[in-house]
């Protein structure tokens, strides 16, 4: 069987921490075993491992998340990259048209499709080993997994099963998708189960699938239709046309941490970062990215999140509607993560017909940012801490603290860390030219 972990997602809810670069998945707050801190991706990649299914797992990220994802992953994993965000569907099918290409599954093998962020008990994962055999014994086309809910949410979809009598797993009657509360208490009064988003098919029913649609079986063929492609979920498109479906029972431990109260819930302290919560502030949550304090004082109920992205504070139950208001903005990154560390945007200052931009960068150790030509800008490096080298036009130079370059427009430049390296980026550029900071 393999595993296709699909990383797709924004993560506004979680605003500001997470974004269109940094998504929630890669937000390394949740307890690890070892005391630390982990991130969603990373408790899943190790819970993958521990249940023996990381030698046949492969992620799909968009490509601007491909660095990103690696580095999550300590590259231990493939990862493929979307040219578009087309939705999980989409996603689901270019993992299975690469297995298939490269030689990696065959058509009568077991295929699992999930979420990248997903939040389980160890004994999740066990159940994927029985797809196979329940694919089998059913004669159905599809499989999904599904959990008893805690509470009636209007954030869950929600799977009606069949009689199941003495088996392990039941037909699937119908899907109900983010229903409101009452309608929710209903769906629990029928033995309803909420959608894990886990989907097991055999190769060969994705690959007739497709077929019918009039798309290739060729990954490089099928990428090239994405711009085309419309947003399709795998429930809309595949899930829920099934007559031939069945969900299997997981009793344990799920949740989808894709709110301030959820996440919140699963944090081992109530401060993450600088600051503290005084006086009556029960159920209160700091969760700082910055370099600054933050404190709460006489407020409960509430979380407190800063970043350079910006600061929310917000009740937890009114928090989701941060997603809305972002939908109105459209603001430029202030802050992202890459495969050679990160970058954080001080300052955008206007000079005249020029645009002065003020980064901050971090790179790991061993990491570089590559060779590249500076076609709409010059720039200049100041080196705070660390050690390194500079190549500017092919020509070598140490970079240590205290260092200063300067980078003219048509210059070739790159930069590799010896030891974790921070620089002062100011770069100059016309108010017209593109913007992307760094990727």
């Amino acid at each position: 069987m393999h595993t296709i972990l699909l990383c797709g997602g924004s993560g506004q809810r979680l605003w500001p921490l997470s974004g269109r670069i940094r998504s929630k998945m890669f937000l390394e707050l949740l307890p690890a075993p070892d005391g630390g801190k982990e991130s969603m991706i990373g408790r899943v990649c190790r819970q993958l491992d521990h249940a023996g299914l990381g030698a046949s797992a492969l992620f799909v990220a968009h490509e601007d998340q491909l660095a990103l994802t690696r580095r999550h992953t300590r590259n231990r994993y493939p990862v493929i990259g979307e040219p578009h965000k087309r939705g999980t569907f989409t996603a689901a099918a270019l993992g299975a048209l690469y297995l298939y290409s490269a030689g990696k599954a065959k058509p009568e093998d077991t295929l699992c499709v999930a979420p990248a962020d997903m939040y389980t008990d160890d004994a999740f994962f066990d159940c994927f080993h029985r797809f196979t055999d329940i694919l089998a014994d059913s004669q159905a086309e599809l499989v999904l997994l599904g959990t008893r809910p805690t509470h009636p949410s209007d954030q869950y979809g929600y799977i009606i099963p069949g009689n199941a009598g003495t088996g392990a797993y039941a037909p699937v009657l119908s899907f109900q998708e983010k229903p409101d509360s009452a309608r929710a208490v209903e769906l629990i009064q029928q033995q309803a189960l909420w959608n894990c988003g886990i989907f097991a098919f055999r190769l060969s029913f994705m690959l007739s699938h497709l077929e019918r649609m009039g798309l290739p079986a060729e990954p490089a063929a099928f990428t090239e239709l994405y711009p085309g492609f419309p947003v399709r979920s795998f429930d809309q498109e595949v899930a829920e046309r099934s007559r031939k479906a069945v969900v299997l029972r997981h009793e344990g431990e799920w949740r989808d941490l894709g709110s301030w109260d959820t996440l919140t819930a699963r944090l081992a302290d109530p401060v993450i970062g600088e600051g503290g919560i005084w006086g009556s502030s029960r159920d209160t949550h700091i969760v700082n990215d910055l370099g600054i304090p933050l404190h709460v004082i006489g407020v409960s109920g509430i979380v407190a999140a800063g970043s350079p992205e910006g600061i929310l504070i917000a009740g937890k139950g009114e928090a989701n509607a941060i997603k809305e208001i972002l939908q109105q903005a459209a603001e430029e990154p202030r802050y992202g993560e890459t495969g050679w560390g990160s970058y954080t945007v001080l300052d955008r200052t206007f000079s005249g017909p020029e645009l002065i931009l003020t980064v901050a960068l971090s790179l790991l150790p061993g990491h570089d940012l590559p060779e590249l030509q500076c076609q709409h800008s010059s720039k200049s490096w100041v080196i705070v801490s660390g050690q390194g080298e500079i190549v500017l036009n092919g020509l070598p130079a140490a970079a240590q603290t205290g260092g200063i370059f300067t980078i003219a427009r048509g210059d070739r430049h790159g930069i590799r860390a010896f030891t974790a390296l921070k620089l002062i980026e100011i770069r100059t550029c016309g108010q017209d030219d593109e913007q992307k900071i760094y990727s």
